[in-house]
């Protein structure tokens, strides 16, 4: 149930938030903002609250995806969208490496954190 509720919550504060930023200017994940970004890491919310869980294939997949542009990854974990749902940075950075992706950006620094 908590799942349902989060991804709710993050779609309403994604919904408001492209509202209120302007559509002209590209951001660290090219013209789609951050907070939008965020919503398809939706299968990863459980993987982002439990450092000792396994990743789904489906959230692997995503960070994959958003992996590609290190500073977007970064710009997503950090975002308003994932903070009102209550994802913890400092175990989010450490997805990429739970999903063994052999191409992530390892040192990459993002805001206080430090992708291992």
């Amino acid at each position: 149930m908590r799942p349902l509720v989060v991804l709710g919550l993050v779609l309403v504060l994604a919904g408001v938030a492209q509202l209120m930023e302007g559509a002209d200017g590209a951001g660290e994940c090219g013209r789609t903002s951050a907070d939008r970004m965020a919503l398809r890491l939706a299968p990863c919310i459980s993987a982002a609250d439990d450092p000792q869980s396994t990743p789904t294939s489906s959230c692997c997949s995503a960070v994959h995806t958003i992996g590609q542009s290190p500073s977007c990854l970064c710009a997503v974990m950090l975002s308003g969208t994932a903070r009102a749902a209550g994802i913890k940075p400092e175990v989010a950075i450490t997805i990429p490496k739970r999903c063994n992706m052999a191409d992530r950006p390892v040192g990459y620094k993002c805001g206080a954190y430090t992708l291992p």
